[in-house]
């Protein structure tokens, strides 16, 4: 395993926590943590009954690492694009309650990240900003729907907003707001208040209550990577 992305052995109570581990870049999304972030979810068994994903240092994440993206063709960067959407089905299909726990920024794909968890904690650190269509890449886009209802997330996009702690909790990117505390207790309550279920049960309950969009999300973002221009487009993002 990477020391970019650092899973625990699992409690007693049957929690894992998935770190992110680069806080010198914000926890971005490098191709190489994404790669030991699928690795990570390959590696939880049945024995798991909730897994917390946090991101290390001041940010939970900083969204899509553009070191060195001019020097990869877009075949590659368009690549890099769907290992994230497929990162974000794994978590949304997963059988086992997620739970994001969120201090600090969690903009672009690391917003969607902590959106496809079925449980988003926040400390009044939290703050949310979904920037792909600034630069044509739709990622993600029908879970913040979802969530938030389609007025809402459309006016989050058009107008690239950064949303605090409270405003996350008051359109759903938050379903709870802590103080600065670890989760250590509120995630083993939430385990506990599961226990009654048995794994069939509980794996039934998630199937069941998140529409599969995984086709759907997958090919709307290759049509929007796969535009001419990403590069450019990218750049002019960057620039701005």
């Amino acid at each position: 395993m990477s020391e970019f992305a650092l899973l625990s052995p699992p409690t007693a109570e049957g929690v894992r926590t998935l770190r992110l581990n680069r806080p010198d870049k914000a926890n971005a999304l490098s191709a190489a943590l994404v790669d030991h972030l699928h690795a990570s979810l390959d590696a939880i068994g049945p024995e798991t009954l909730a897994l917390v994903i946090r991101g290390e240092g001041r940010n939970f994440c900083a969204g899509f690492d553009f070191t060195g993206y001019e020097q990869l063709s877009e075949g590659d960067l368009m690549l890099r694009f769907v290992r994230i959407n497929e990162l974000l089905a794994r978590l949304r299909q997963a059988r086992f309650l997620t739970i994001a726990w969120v201090a600090g920024a969690a903009f672009g794909a690391g917003a969607d990240i902590a959106c496809s968890c079925a449980v988003r904690i926040g400390t009044p650190a939290a703050r949310f900003r979904f920037p792909g269509f600034q630069f044509g890449v739709a990622l993600g886009t029908r879970r913040l729907a979802t969530i938030t209802g389609a007025e809402r997330a459309r006016a989050i996009l058009l107008h690239n907003e950064e949303l605090d702690a409270a405003a996350a909790l008051h359109c759903g990117l938050l379903t709870e707001l802590v103080d600065a505390e670890g989760p250590e207790a509120r995630v083993d309550a939430l385990v506990e208040s599961t226990r009654k279920l048995d794994a069939a049960s509980l794996r039934t309950l998630f199937a069941l209550t998140d529409a599969d969009t995984a086709d759907a999300d997958l090919a709307d973002l290759v049509r929007s990577v796969g535009r001419r221009g990403l590069h450019a487009r990218v750049a002019a993002y960057r620039r701005a």
